[in-house]
């Protein structure tokens, strides 16, 4: 894969050619190796967060010809319309969205506050639902394109300790499906990716080791390691090109094999 990523920034023969994805939380994790796989296959990039620093950082590693950083919370309409406006000055119409910002937090569902799940529900439901609202417009006026959810795992099955996580995912998935109906016949594609134990910044806690990370999903996951975000970028690259071109309103679960059963052995 990155053989062939590699060869696509040398002679512009990249599968995104053309396109400009706008692209949130992508200061970090997933976020940042979509943007930095989407620019590397021919897009121009619009990376949103609210970490500004390594926002502005990582656009300007990436380069001002491929990418742009905008401050972004995702949970704010008024955001929403700055950030469009300023990818449009920057690169013109734009033709992609990968919804990836979210946040996590550990509770027990009864334990949970309101405050708490409110949050949660904020950024991933919420800031979902805006971002599809004020981009799928703009999508169809520049001739079509894609969106892209980031879902989990926890969208498809139940998890101990991730109540409100799992609650907002579900809805994810659903707007995912909702959309794919309402926009296809607008030229727009909408899936979403379902990603297991992947070692990112809001999945790992401050203070846990990378190392203790892997022996807990080595005993839980049937491919034994948790998986990169790398691995789940080339995924949303898949879902963001006419390799997918007859793909829409389906849920991609990228765990390794965890949602296949658990080994007793």
């Amino acid at each position: 894969m990155w053989l062939r990523t590699f060869k696509a920034r040398e002679y512009g023969m990249g599968k995104l050619d053309g396109r400009v994805v706008v692209v949130t939380g992508a200061a970090r994790g997933q976020g940042e190796q979509e943007a930095r796989l989407f620019a590397a296959e021919g897009a121009k990039v619009v990376l949103t967060d609210v970490l500004d620093e390594q926002g502005e950082a990582l656009a300007k590693e990436i380069g001002e010809d491929r990418a742009r950083y905008v401050h972004l919370d995702v949970t704010s309409e008024a955001d929403w319309t700055e950030a469009v406006a300023a990818a449009k000055d920057a690169f013109g119409p734009v033709t992609g969205l990968v919804n990836n910002a979210g946040i996590l937090r550990f509770n027990e569902l009864v334990s949970t506050p309101l405050a708490e799940f409110q949050a949660i529900v904020q950024v991933n439901q919420v800031g979902c639902f805006l971002g599809i609202r004020t981009l799928a417009p703009e999508i169809e006026a520049a001739g079509g394109g894609t969106i892209v959810n980031t879902a989990s795992y926890t969208a498809l099955t139940g998890m101990a300790g991730v109540g409100a996580y799992a609650a907002t995912k579900h809805a994810v998935l659903g707007l995912t499906r909702v959309a794919a109906v309402e926009l296809a016949a607008k030229g727009i594609r909408v899936n979403a990716v379902c990603p297991g134990a992947v070692d990112t910044p809001m999945s790992r806690p401050e203070g846990v080791e990378r190392s203790a990370v892997d022996e807990l999903y080595r005993k839980l996951v049937p491919l034994g390691r948790v998986g990169e975000p790398e691995e789940v970028a080339a995924l949303a690259l898949f879902l963001s090109c006419d390799d997918s071109s007859y793909i829409t309103g389906q849920p991609f679960v990228i765990d390794g094999g965890w949602l296949a059963g658990v080994s007793l052995f």
